[in-house]
């Protein structure tokens, strides 16, 4: 009894200093359609379990666009300046910095159904030029502002069912991300001509306005006694357009392999893919939006006790290919600690 209690509250503690982390950690970003962490920290809860239960997930992932990039290279903001976007002079964007906290909450009914709950925290802090600018200084009328958003972000609930198979290790997702963050907040104008609070681009809010379905499939399986993997393939698309924007449908794909006979440590590696589609309104952003993203994850979880593990992977890119001119991150760090009752 007092080891389990002490393993609560070691498990409390660790969830606490990640909280502060993820509060207290700077942020400077800019946050687009096609970019952003694509890891899966699933594995655990999609791996097939005769024991029912709650795990408890706290997840902090740092993204710091900073790179402006056009198709598969990068592009200098000079040069960013004199491409028409839709007839229009190109937004030329600073940074984005992102921090995000995500509490998930999953749960198993049986070896064959569960549910997860994932509730994001976004920290954001973005800066432009505008699309009257030289690259380097931003000139009269071209909307150029700064911002700083730290609100909730858009719920995802999804069920799963993994009864196709005797070992229960093939099973199917759905559910939907909902409209929960906000979508009309606004920044600071930094045009002289201009001052005052301006809309923040809609690819930028916290939330989208849409409620998204969410359908997808995995498997997991085992190589050698000591080397397992999976694999994970996710849709996401909005059902309706709202207040004139509509985020565009992606296709996430996440392989991984990891390594159990350590028992200290469990080394693992993913490769993440992700297409993601143009948004579409009169309030997106009809051509910056969207690309063809591959990420390599390497990364380690580490068993705490009975009850806590902790992980942390590295993203690194492989292959970006961004649809006009967006701001891409160099690398992607996430943290998480996870607890199971």
């Amino acid at each position: 009894m007092r080891k389990t209690i002490y393993q609560f509250f070691f498990g409390a503690a660790a969830v606490t200093l990640i909280a502060i982390i993820g509060v207290l950690t700077p942020s400077d970003v800019r946050a687009c359609a096609s970019c952003g962490c694509t890891l899966s920290s699933d594995w655990d809860n999609l791996q097939f379990s005769s024991t029912s239960g709650l795990k408890l997930d706290l997840r902090y992932d740092y993204l710091n666009q900073n790179q402006l990039r056009s198709g598969t290279g990068t592009i200098s903001s000079a040069d960013a300046s004199q491409i028409m976007n839709n007839g229009n002079p190109q937004e030329v964007e600073k940074y984005t910095h992102n921090n995000y906290l995500t509490l998930g909450a999953d749960y198993t009914f049986s070896r064959e159904w569960g549910v997860n709950l994932q509730v994001p925290y976004i920290n954001r802090d973005h800066s432009t030029l505008g699309t009257a600018s030289d690259g380097y200084t931003p000139g009269d009328g071209g909307g150029q502002y700064n911002s700083h958003t730290s609100n909730i972000g858009d719920i995802k609930l999804l069920g799963r069912y993994q009864g196709f198979t005797p070992e229960c290790n093939l099973g199917v997702l759905f559910g939907f991300k909902l409209p929960t963050g906000k979508y009309t907040l606004t920044g600071t104008s930094t045009d002289a001509t201009a001052p005052g609070p301006v809309a923040i681009d809609r690819g930028l809010q916290p939330g989208t306005g849409t409620t998204d379905v969410i359908i997808g499939i995995y498997y997991t399986n085992n190589i050698t006694p000591s080397l397992d993997y999976f694999a994970q393939a996710t849709y996401q698309a909005a059902l309706y357009e709202r207040d004139h924007y509509r985020p565009g449908e992606g296709v996430n794909l996440n392989l991984g392999l990891r390594y159990m006979d350590l028992h200290v440590f469990y080394p693992q590696v993913q490769l993440n893919f992700r297409y993601a589609r143009h948004d579409t309104g009169l309030n997106a952003d009809s051509v910056s939006t969207g690309g063809t993203l591959l990420y390599i994850s390497p990364g380690v979880s580490v068993p705490i006790g009975e009850h806590v593990s902790a992980y942390s992977f590295v993203q690194l890119p492989v292959y970006q290919n961004v649809n006009g001119v967006q701001l891409a991150p160099r690398y992607t760090m996430s943290f998480g600690v996870r607890y199971t009752f």
